[in-house]
């Protein structure tokens, strides 16, 4: 009799550690199916800087240079981008707002004041400032000092280094400021603003569809402006976005982009 309880004893623990193990490996897999895809990449971008980054009103569709190489980013770190509207005035509280952008990418400037308060990775571009003005009229705005007359309607888009750039140099223009940095250049071919100061890469791209533009010396700017891409403080993104900034120079796809938007 002695042996035989010992036998169901031991028949009961191994039904027992038995039942643990195929519970325990239910758990385990149940695990595995539901483990959470990678949350999209967040990438804040203005959407009127054209021709790195425009939001079409009508469908909400971004498209252009920084765009296709946000697509390129998280596809490197196997996520899907999502872009989120943000503008030049509100680009670094909506950066340093919890959750709401990995990354800010379309035209971001490096600055000293941006440097002190989100990482930067390292340069994609390097550009500068210069005037756009209506074709024909490129003799009256060659100099700084030929624009920096109360005369001269020097129109800004808030927020940005152009502004920033016409309060430092041009103090005495007579300054509007107008807050669709998509249709600005309008105002200039209507005759309500004479000068625009922006980057000469989206100078060129204005001229090239605005038949009335001009951009003044593209190729010898005022100033020497390079190009990041802007992500929080002490992001872990950050060495993983230059890796990638990095391979892809290397391998091509920067400069097929290159060719596509910006030649």
């Amino acid at each position: 009799m002695a042996a035989r309880r010992i036998l169901l004893r031991l028949a009961t623990v191994s039904s027992v550690l038995a039942l643990a193990s195929t519970v325990t490996g239910v758990a385990a897999a149940g695990d595995m199916s539901s483990t959470p895809p990678q949350a999209p990449l967040k990438v804040c971008t203005t959407g009127d800087y054209m021709p790195l980054t425009y939001r079409d009103k009508a469908s909400g569709k971004y498209s252009g240079f920084d765009i296709d190489m946000a697509k390129s980013l998280s596809e490197h770190l196997g996520r899907k981008a999502q872009f989120v509207q943000t503008s030049w005035p509100t680009m670094m509280q909506d950066l340093l707002t919890p959750g709401k952008c990995d990354i800010t990418m379309g035209g971001v400037s490096a600055t000293a004041d941006r440097r002190e308060k989100a990482d930067l990775t390292a340069s994609y571009l390097v550009d500068g400032k210069a005037p756009v003005v209506r074709s024909g009229e490129e003799s009256k705005y060659q100099t700084l000092d030929q624009m920096d007359r109360k005369d001269v309607r020097v129109i800004v888009n808030p927020g940005g280094t152009n502004e920033q750039f016409v309060k430092d140099r041009l103090p005495h223009a007579t300054v509007i400021t107008w807050p669709d940095n998509v249709t600005i250049f309008d105002e200039i071919t209507s005759g309500r603003a004479d000068v625009m100061i922006t980057d000469a890469l989206e100078g060129k791209y204005q001229a090239k569809i605005h038949p009335g533009l001009a951009v003044v010396n593209p190729d010898k700017p005022f100033t020497k402006v390079e190009k990041v891409y802007m992500l929080p403080k002490g992001s872990p993104l950050t060495s993983p976005a230059n890796s990638w900034l990095t391979e892809v120079k290397k391998d091509g796809t920067f400069d097929e982009l290159y060719d596509k938007w910006l030649k």
